[in-house]
């Protein structure tokens, strides 16, 4: 027994050392540059497969071919990424999710290029580097440990590399050139994952897509790290080695035993959905969410017709075997569920497979128990969305990069334990429906269902919810000031995009007539995350093109054309637009600028009692003139009281933002708030509006305690919102952004109101249907304006709502506050412009030190 512990921790620490190899590499390379690289483990199986290529096809000694692959080719790929792709993003100061995205291409782009070169079969002789003694791997691992901690502490080099990591823009000011520490960065990195794939590849199927899976996998231990800490990440790799290799004497009887099993094969598996769960995410929210789509107005009914001349195609022309065709339809619907989680939400969605996968499996699961094949699908449906419910929920509050790893870590966490499990799978087969044996009757009914989840999903992307979708992408802070439910809307989005994923899992599992899990490997999950962002990823069409284009390169003579391909692409995505956007387009409404320009007469008093009249822009009072009825803001909404009550917050480390700070902010009344940076008017502004939370003390609205209300609740009670830096959404017009303030507002179901405020505002001209992303700043800022009123709110925060306008805007917002006020609203403005704060506020208080002192 003591023998057999010995040799399974000998083993467990081989595994662990490479898995420590990995978090180092990862670890360096997101400290040196902040990329989370996905790609590290294809980089890994290059490497695997050059030595391989050197030392067994070409006969060099393995010395040399080991030194050729680890200190030239290795750290040269990490060069070339740099150079090539990272570096450009990096200058254009993209955020981290296009930097993620970039490594998903890289990774897609590796693994193309290895099945071109080397075929998609796993080869088992590879060269044995450093023998079969796992002491010799641990001490590499703890020299290079050693090395990295000893450069990081007592060199130039270490000390510009903490300066980068701390303060990249100081750093720049300071003249360290940091492109020189992020290209040492990627080339370290780089040659740790070259070590990794030439220790692994021995003792692992060396196969394009079997190993960087693997490495994937182990991405846990830099996860646990909290990718900072080397001795962290190598402790943790050794101990889940250890823990794995020990697990495999258990052997329980039972329906239980296979699945202790599998968990016992695959615990680095287990930990990086654990650790990606639990611990803190990586990234911040708002950060590092997916850039909202270009915009350019809707794709010509010509167009369409094309395409669906094109899809039909195979039925009039193509002989009686459809085996490729028939697997685009059912692919372009798994497709269509990432054009709604990733293109309309913004999220970052790498485990749509898993859906697809669990789909099929139901619905073979299903027919096996004898239920016919589409009330079998029909069934799996929904109960996969149930599934997408479960996994969705402890997922919603992750953002970015965070949320990458959450649903990547499902998506292989299902295949590791269920798709390819034989407990689960063994024996299993999937027919077509009755009556649709035929592969044209088949392929007709793909085209019917395809046809359908368009439809829905187009209706879908065009009402409120698609709005609200658009919203959260585009700013998910100002979507929750808006009244957006977030963490509702996003579980929608995961619930309904596992469903169509189900839906074209089951449909290409029919197709293909056999429950396939390689079909629906992690993997493949990356490459139609790349296919459908390189494409378009909010474009209807998207899916459609990816999928004829990912079946049939991949049916020719050179398979891995398509992940080569969309690798490339995906890997420039901050220099090459997406293709859709290239298409032929009809525009909503004129581009013109009229209504752009800013209010400049004095809008009419907003009186409750008046009926909405012709004006946006009334005439100018005149001694004795009576104003022209105007439209009124708020009708319907009774004043009510705001009061902060001895309110104390304190940030980590200590620094007290609000000291027992009281405040009540009466109807009909401008209050302002003024005081120098830090003296803690930003957090008293936030705790009001819901984002922060005091320590002690409470709001009240009217009497009612709202301290632990939430923002987008806070709005829904008519407290509505701006920002100092502006919270529009870029891919919506002007009017949508405005009437996503009403049907998310205090006052729903009231159209009349987005007219009301686009008038009040001066935004009713052809402006309206221009796109956010195009206007000027005093533009956007009415736009913001304009929304947070369509809610009909009775209380309203602005803050430093004159940030960016020049002095007639800030002239005619003037206006436009006092005639709010003079309604009845209650209206509370941080800002720094003294002569904006004395020429509306009724009541100014001065804050320092987080204190009221005047």
């Amino acid at each position: 027994m003591a023998s057999l512990t010995y040799e399974l921790t000998l083993a467990g620490l081989a595994v662990g050392s490479a898995a420590a190899l990995t978090g180092i590499g990862l670890i360096v390379t997101y400290r040196a540059t902040g990329v989370l690289n996905l790609a590290h483990g294809a980089v890994a199986m290059i490497c695997a497969y050059v030595l391989r290529q050197l030392v067994v096809v070409w006969g060099w000694p393995l010395p040399a071919g080991a030194l050729v692959t680890l200190l030239v080719v290795a750290p040269g790929i990490g060069l070339v990424l740099d150079l090539a792709v990272f570096r450009p993003l990096a200058r254009r100061e993209a955020n981290p999710a296009q930097s993620l995205v970039a490594s998903i291409g890289v990774f897609v782009l590796l693994v193309g290029a290895a099945v071109l070169l080397w075929g998609q079969g796993a080869r088992d002789d590879v060269p044995v580097l450093l023998g079969d003694d796992p002491w010799a791997q641990l001490g590499a691992v703890v020299a290079l440990v050693c090395l990295v901690g000893s450069v990081t502490r007592w060199t130039r080099f270490g000390r510009e590399l903490r300066a980068v990591i701390d303060n990249r823009p100081l750093a720049l000011l300071s003249g360290i050139d940091a492109d020189r520490v992020a290209a040492t960065g990627w080339a370290f990195g780089s040659f740790t994952a070259g070590l990794t794939g030439v220790l692994l590849a021995p003792y692992v199927r060396l196969a394009p897509y079997g190993m960087p899976l693997l490495v994937l996998e182990v991405l846990a231990v830099a996860v646990i790290a909290r990718m900072r800490s080397l001795p962290v990440a190598v402790v943790a790799a050794l101990a889940l080695g250890i823990a794995q290799a020990q697990l495999t004497r258990l052997h329980p009887e039972g329906w239980a035993g296979p699945l202790v099993q599998a968990v016992g094969a695959n615990l680095f598996v287990v930990a990086l959905l654990v650790a990606a769960l639990v611990l803190p995410g990586i990234g911040g929210k708002g950060r590092d969410a997916l850039p909202p789509p270009v915009r350019s107005g809707r794709v010509p009914g010509a167009v369409w017709l094309v395409v669906g001349v094109l899809f039909l195609l195979p039925l009039g022309f193509a002989g009686s075997d459809l085996h490729t065709a028939i697997q685009v339809p059912a692919l372009a619907v798994i497709l269509l569920s990432l054009v709604v989680v990733a293109g309309r939400g913004g999220q970052i969605a790498l485990g749509q497979a898993a859906y697809a996968g669990l789909g099929a499996l139901f619905t073979a699961l299903l027919t096996a128990r004898g239920i016919p094949g589409l009330p079998a699908l029909g069934l799996a449906v929904p109960l996969v969305g149930a599934v997408g419910l479960l996994t969705g929920w402890p997922a919603i509050r992750r953002h970015g990069l965070a949320l990458a790893l959450v649903t990547l870590a499902t998506g292989v966490a299902v295949s590791r334990f269920v798709l390819t499990q034989p407990y689960a799978t063994a024996g299993l087969s999937l027919g077509r429906p009755a009556g649709f044996a035929d592969d044209r009757a088949f392929y007709a009914l793909e085209l019917v269902v395809l046809a359908g989840c368009l439809v829905l999903v187009a209706a879908l992307r065009r009402g409120r919810t698609g709005r609200a979708l658009a919203a959260l992408r585009d700013h998910e802070p100002g979507a929750e000031a808006a009244g957006v439910a977030v963490p509702g809307l996003k579980l929608l989005a995961f619930v309904l995009g596992a469903a169509l994923a189900a839906l074209g899992g089951g449909l290409l599992g029919m197709g293909l007539r056999a429950f396939d899990p390689e079909a629906y490997d992690p993997v493949r999950g990356l490459l139609w995350f790349a296919a459908v962002l390189v494409l378009g990823a909010d474009s209807l069409l998207t899916p459609l093109a990816a999928a004829a284009v990912l079946t049939t390169l991949d049916a020719g003579a050179y398979a891995g054309t398509a992940a080569v391909a969309l690798g490339l692409l995906a890997a420039f995505t901050g220099r090459v637009r997406p293709l859709t956007t290239f298409l032929p387009r009809k525009t909503d409404a004129p581009e013109a600028a009229d209504g752009a320009g800013p209010p400049t007469r004095r809008p009419a008093r907003l009186s409750a009692g008046r009926g909405g009249g012709a004006g946006g822009d009334p005439s100018p009072a005149d001694d004795g003139a009576r104003h022209r009825p105007a439209p009124t803001v708020t009708p319907r909404v009774s004043p009510a009281r705001l009061r902060a009550h001895h309110l104390t917050l304190t940030h980590p480390g200590g620094v007290t933002a609000l000291d027992h700070v009281t405040l009540d902010l009466t109807p009909s009344r401008i209050t302002a708030l003024v005081g120098p940076n830090g003296a803690g008017k930003s957090t008293l502004f936030d705790c009001l509006a819901g984002t922060l939370r005091p320590r002690e003390g409470r709001i009240t609205l009217d009497g009612a305690d709202i301290t632990h209300r939430s923002a987008h609740a806070r709005t829904r009670l008519g407290i509505a919102r701006t920002f100092q830096r502006l919270a529009v959404f870029p891919s919506l017009t002007v009017e949508e952004n405005v009437r996503l303030g009403e049907e998310q507002g205090h006052v729903r179901k009231d159209p009349a109101a987005v007219e009301r405020s686009l008038r009040l505002l001066g935004l009713a001209g052809p402006v309206r249907h221009a796109t956010a992303a195009d206007l000027p700043t005093g533009t956007l800022r009415r736009v913001e304006l304009a929304r947070a009123l369509a809610g009909q709110p009775h209380t309203l925060l602005l803050d430093e709502p004159a940030a960016g306008l020049d002095a007639a805007e800030t002239a005619a917002l003037a206006r436009v506050l006092t005639a709010l006020a003079a309604d009845g609203l209650t209206v509370l403005v941080v800002e720094h412009d003294p002569d904006l704060v004395a020429g509306i506020a009724h009541t100014v208080h001065t804050m320092e030190g987080g204190r009221i002192v005047s």
